[in-house]
């Protein structure tokens, strides 16, 4: 899987990036004390907010616990989690609930270890039919018997109510927020939706957020102690 290195928790995992990812997982982990948390859900309010390669980082996180991960795409009207992947989109998920296709011939493995992904396949034309049926929601019940987090990439829900649908049979939702795109209005509309379907809203990630200060004060921490290991290795010559 040739473009599985464009996920910066697999790229750089030792980056800031990805240590944020990491701090999120374990936001989500305290999360889970009261409450099973294993089929979660991500949105936001508007497209390109960054909702795909939130739900890449996060699941690449939790597969490295050693826990199985499934992504399954949830935004059958426009697709995108086989381009972070870089697989196909030929079979998937809507294969699977019209019985054209099992659920093993449509997986895909990916190059992380315990990591998963399930794709749209054909593109519906009753997205929120199918969103809404009893079989989809058999389908995801029954993915909890295999799986120990599954991660839904769901459509914006400022944009369409998919999002909310989704939200009636996951554990858990995340908003992404695209610092300095999304518009605030839009934003609590969105969340008013998802408090309106009694989402169970874990918490906002604020995505593409630049702060060269601290990016710079990591880099240095980092730089400093591949240094000292350096360091160790060669007193112990």
């Amino acid at each position: 899987m040739k473009n599985i290195n464009r996920i910066i928790s697999v790229r750089s995992p030792k980056s800031p990036i990805a240590e944020a990812y990491r701090s999120i997982r374990t936001s989500i982990e305290f999360s889970n004390l009261d409450k099973e948390l294993k089929v979660i859900n991500i949105t936001s309010s508007a497209q390109n907010e960054g909702k795909s390669t939130v739900i890449a980082n996060l699941a690449v996180s939790f597969a490295n616990l050693d826990k199985k991960v499934l992504i399954m795409e949830g935004d059958l009207r426009n697709p995108s989690v086989h381009r972070m992947f870089n697989i196909s989109n030929i079979e998937g998920i809507t294969d699977i609930l019209l019985g054209n296709k099992s659920f093993t011939e449509c997986v895909h493995c990916t190059g992380v270890r315990n990591l998963h992904v399930l794709t749209c396949g054909a593109v519906p034309p009753n997205p929120s039919e199918m969103l809404s049926s009893k079989k989809i929601k058999e389908f995801v019940e029954s993915l909890r018997d295999y799986y120990d987090y599954v991660f839904i990439d769901a459509p914006p829900i400022g944009i369409v109510t998919d999002a909310g649908i989704i939200s009636s049979y996951t554990d858990g939702c995340i908003f992404v927020v695209g610092s300095g795109e999304a518009e605030i209005e839009m934003a609590k509309v969105s969340k008013e939706r998802l408090e309106k379907v009694g989402a169970n809203i874990l918490g906002v990630v604020l995505n593409k957020f630049e702060v060269n200060s601290h990016y710079n004060y990591y880099n240095y921490y980092y730089e400093q102690d591949a240094k000292s290991r350096g360091r160790g290795r060669g007193k112990n010559k």
